[in-house]
């Protein structure tokens, strides 16, 4: 067999399992036999054979800025604070949100979700496009173009595709400004703070203390 057809048949299992993991999360654990529990769950894509560019030859790639609220309890008040989940580079140092090829056989929005799944672990309520971004790779010197999304968090799993390769951090806006590493990326925070930190910065009256 060779190495095309091995490369090609490990594409399609990765394929495969990205479609089946949302059906088996819908099955109750108990149904689902440990061993396919544990393969959907830590199952990536790899590879670029679907990957999608546009005219000009840009890689379209995809990502998230997740989030999510943290209550605070003042004198007869309660305050929504914001933290931001950053991961590690897989290489070199420094802090990123995760993002990734956008493929020729899902949408953005589907493209957003997995990758964030795969690379920080998380999902939740996607929300607005902060925008679009050009950026060159520092490892092969080609012209990327990113979409970021706001995705507000409702799961964490213990258990992600890139769980060994990274690691992630809840932090807040003046830290996540400080550590994030891209510089598109701190533009695609700054949309972030405009679209979505100042048009919910409220505070609620706390029930009776």
């Amino acid at each position: 067999m060779t190495g095309f057809s091995v490369s090609l048949i490990v594409s399609n299992l990765s394929n495969v399992a990205s479609y089946l993991s949302p059906i088996f999360e819908t099955i109750p654990s108990k149904v689902v036999p440990a061993q396919i529990e544990k393969v959907v769950s830590l199952v990536s894509r790899t590879g670029r054979d679907l990957q999608r560019y546009d005219n000009a030859g840009y890689r379209q790639v995809v990502g998230c800025v997740p989030y999510r609220y943290k209550k605070r309890q003042g004198k007869g008040t309660e305050s929504k604070e914001i933290e931001l989940l950053l991961i590690s580079a897989q290489k070199g140092k420094g802090m990123l949100f995760p993002k990734g090829g956008w493929e020729i056989d899902e949408s953005m929005e589907e493209a957003a979700l997995r990758e964030t799944i795969e690379e920080a672990g998380v999902t939740g309520e996607l929300e607005e496009k902060l925008g679009k971004w050009q950026y060159k790779s520092k490892r092969h010197s080609v012209i990327h173009e990113g979409y970021m999304f706001a995705l507000l968090v409702d799961q964490e799993y213990e258990r992600w595709p890139e769980a060994e390769t990274r690691q992630r951090r809840w932090v807040g806006l003046d830290e996540a400004r400080e550590v994030c590493q891209n510089w598109w990326m701190r533009e695609a925070l700054e949309a972030f703070v405009n679209l979505k930190c100042k048009a919910e910065e409220v505070e609620i009256e706390a029930d009776d203390v």
